[in-house]
């Protein structure tokens, strides 16, 4: 039974959207009529879906993190209890309260029905669901477990929404501390620092360096703040602008891959994306090299998705895979010792699963580590010029008070 997502007027003469099930648009009308409801407009999801070519009818057709992983754990849990795809699907769209997550799922649901497959049929959200999701559910639909993989993808999705979740959080609180100081120390050379000069120019003084210092920034900050402003918003409008040009944005990212820290942690991010999505094919029944193809499609890293590419190819011509990602040099020699031990002993995805979790707990570390020591330096750093501006100010106060004293 296909979904219609309708437009329809209340007794009260407000407009309301949603979305019903019904044989044909007339049903449809003659439900929200019976229902004291003036239909204005009745489309079918799954039609509307394919004109607009995996747009979403209103919004874009995309899910956030959060429930892409809770609807996936909710039609893995109902399949693995026998439900049929169709009925499953159906609970999914009863269960969720966003609109756009009923409207895309009521229109796979209709595709479903008419035939499709479930990995044809999510073909039609392109943005709402990856590649890895569609092969794996695909892959799973052939092998014949379909209940497994969408088990899989649902341990994936949440642990992978999980993490995003926990470096959100945990940066947070430096994002704020810097903004805090940034403004705290603008408002005191804007408002505080012209206050105290006004002062100064009643003492007969040489002003020390430091106040001198003070007082030309603050006079740069109020003469050309705005003028600062802009230049900062356009030099970042333009470095993101560069950034979307696929040879600049490939020398960022191997500039990320050579910085000390900051490329330990870039390497460590992208492994582990390779590592567990490469896994979670390979369990699924995908052959080596359409796994590998797709796993590198979430390496982040330009240069690295390269080098998974290019080893693909060598893997194609005969290479052990271990062999192939270690001549690259971007792979931690953990997981390609893991990878070797899963080819020679014939169960590459639970070693390739175990090198995404040592992976995980590796950049974990180095992440929490990082911030734990970003907190105190901020506020280290935002005390430190503070304090220079207290000295500034007070300095000139004792030179004064020392000469009326002689």
């Amino acid at each position: 039974m296909p979904a219609f997502e309708y437009l329809a007027l209340n007794a009260a003469g407000k407009e309301e959207r949603g979305i019903m099930e019904a044989d044909t648009p007339r049903q449809i009308r003659q439900l929200l009529r019976n229902g004291d409801l003036i239909p204005l407009e009745v489309n079918e999801v799954a039609q509307k879906q394919k004109k607009t070519e995996g747009r979403s009818l209103f919004g874009g057709g995309r899910l956030n993190p959060a429930d892409l992983a809770l609807m996936t754990r909710q039609l893995a849990t109902l399949v693995r209890a026998g439900s049929p795809i169709e009925e499953a699907l159906g609970a999914v769209v009863r269960q969720t309260e966003r609109n756009s997550s009923r409207r895309i799922f009521s229109a796979i649901r209709s595709r479903v029905m008419e035939g499709h497959t479930l990995a044809g049929a999510l073909g039609l959200f392109p943005g709402a669901f990856p590649v890895l999701y569609r092969a794996t559910v695909g892959a799973g639909e052939q092998s014949g477990h379909l209940s497994e993989v969408l088990e899989r993808l649902a341990d994936y999705t949440e642990n992978r929404q999980h993490n995003q979740q926990k470096v959100t959080t945990a940066l947070a609180y430096p994002l704020i501390l810097l903004l805090v100081a940034i403004g705290v120390v603008s408002a005191l050379l804007r408002f505080v620092v012209p206050k105290v000069v006004e002062a100064f120019s009643t003492l007969d003084i040489e002003l020390p360096l430091l106040t001198r210092m003070l007082i030309a920034a603050s006079e740069f900050l109020q003469n050309h703040g705005l003028t600062l402003l802009i230049s900062i918003i356009l030099v970042i409008a333009g470095i993101v602008w560069l950034l979307q040009r696929p040879v600049w944005k490939a020398r960022y990212h191997r500039l990320l891959l050579r910085l000390p820290v900051i490329g330990r942690i870039t390497r460590g991010i992208n492994t582990e994306n390779f590592a567990r999505t490469f896994s979670i094919l390979s369990s699924s029944g995908v052959t080596v090299l359409d796994a590998m193809k797709i796993s590198a499609e979430v390496v982040i890293s330009i240069p690295m998705r390269r080098s998974v590419l290019e080893a693909a190819e060598k893997v194609r011509e005969g290479m052990p895979i271990h062999k192939a990602l270690e001549r690259s040099g971007y792979f931690p020699p953990m997981m390609v010792y893991l990878i070797a031990s899963g080819e020679g002993s014939g169960k590459l995805d639970e070693m390739l699963e175990r090198a995404a979790i040592q992976q995980e707990r590796e950049v974990q570390t180095k992440i929490a580590t990082m911030l734990s020591l970003l907190e105190p330096g901020l506020i280290l750093v935002m005390g430190g010029i503070v304090t220079l501006i207290v000295l500034s100010i007070m300095l000139p106060v004792m030179g004064g008070m020392s000469q009326i004293m002689r």
